[in-house]
């Protein structure tokens, strides 16, 4: 397990000198209760959130989810951040893969699911990317929503037509993917731009915690919860009673303003932490 970054509440996080987001967020990862050792690992470090979910023996998976988290982490405070400053760090990842690894029977790789924070013509986005079956979810005005489609046999299979969603949950290649970051292969990361608006909140999990909950139950707790730290809180414990079967990592972050200075004075530092919000019902804007 490898925890990169820390959790923030109310925070600024700058894409130019003048184009401004204020986001609180928080990460989140247990072991679970049927697994000896926890090979999820995530990256918190603005303009970067991404969880992986490792895999290959009993420690080979905490190795390729740590390369990939450490890897994410060197594009910290990176205001330009492009799909192709992902790529580079991830094959340099499955290089640290190999490198730490060696040759096992199994190899070792890693899901890796996450947003990150651009630009696109002077306007503030997420970009969102994904290899393997960890998930990212956008919960906004009550309504819930899957945006990245997993990389598995049995999505596969649903796509096709050939088993039910209903069937999936239960098929006996549940656990396999059909893409991942390492075992010596290119990697290769599905993108989708998304809009960055104030009010969204977003999760980022590994499968420990959608094997163990609905889309109803994400739904409610991201809806019941009043901060991004009490909702991912929740969603871990709810995982837990309800088998913990995997281990469990969660990242949610909250979207409370998207401003350009220009309009609206001058910023002086990146990441100006903010009021607490416990201490007046309005949201601070920018």
């Amino acid at each position: 397990m490898t925890e990169v970054g820390r959790n923030g509440s109310y925070e600024r996080v700058a894409l130019s000198d003048h184009l401004v987001i204020e986001l609180s967020w928080h990460a989140i990862t247990d072991t679970g209760l049927r697994r000896e050792n926890n090979q999820d690992s995530y990256t918190v470090v603005p303009p970067i959130f991404a969880v992986a979910d490792g895999m290959g023996g009993h420690t080979a998976g905490e190795i390729a989810s740590d390369a990939v988290a450490t890897r994410l982490s060197e594009l910290q405070d990176l205001q330009d951040l492009t799909p192709e400053h992902i790529d580079r760090v991830l094959r340099e990842s499955v290089f640290d893969i190999q490198e730490r690894v060696g040759e096992t029977d199994l190899g070792a790789g890693t899901t890796v699911t996450g947003l990150a924070l651009v630009k696109n013509d002077d306007r503030a986005s997420w970009l969102v990317l994904n290899i393997g079956d960890s998930r990212v979810y956008q919960f906004f005005r009550g309504s819930l929503s899957q945006v990245t489609t997993d990389h598995s046999v049995v999505q596969h299979l649903i796509d096709t037509g050939a088993i039910t969603p209903e069937e999936a949950e239960t098929h006996p290649h549940a656990n396999v993917i059909t893409r991942a970051v390492g075992f010596n292969e290119e990697p290769i990361p599905d993108y989708t731009e998304l809009a960055l608006i104030p009010g969204q909140r977003m999760l980022i999990c590994s499968d420990g915690l959608t094997k163990e909950l609905t889309d109803f139950g994400i739904r409610h707790f991201l809806s019941t919860a009043r901060t991004a730290k009490d909702a991912a809180e929740e969603l871990l414990q709810q995982a837990l009673q309800n088998s913990g079967r995997d281990n469990v990592t969660v990242v949610v972050i909250d979207v409370h303003a998207v401003g350009d200075m220009r309009e609206t004075g001058d910023l002086s530092r990146t990441r100006l932490p903010l009021n607490d919000p416990s201490d007046t019902e309005e949201v601070p804007r920018i």
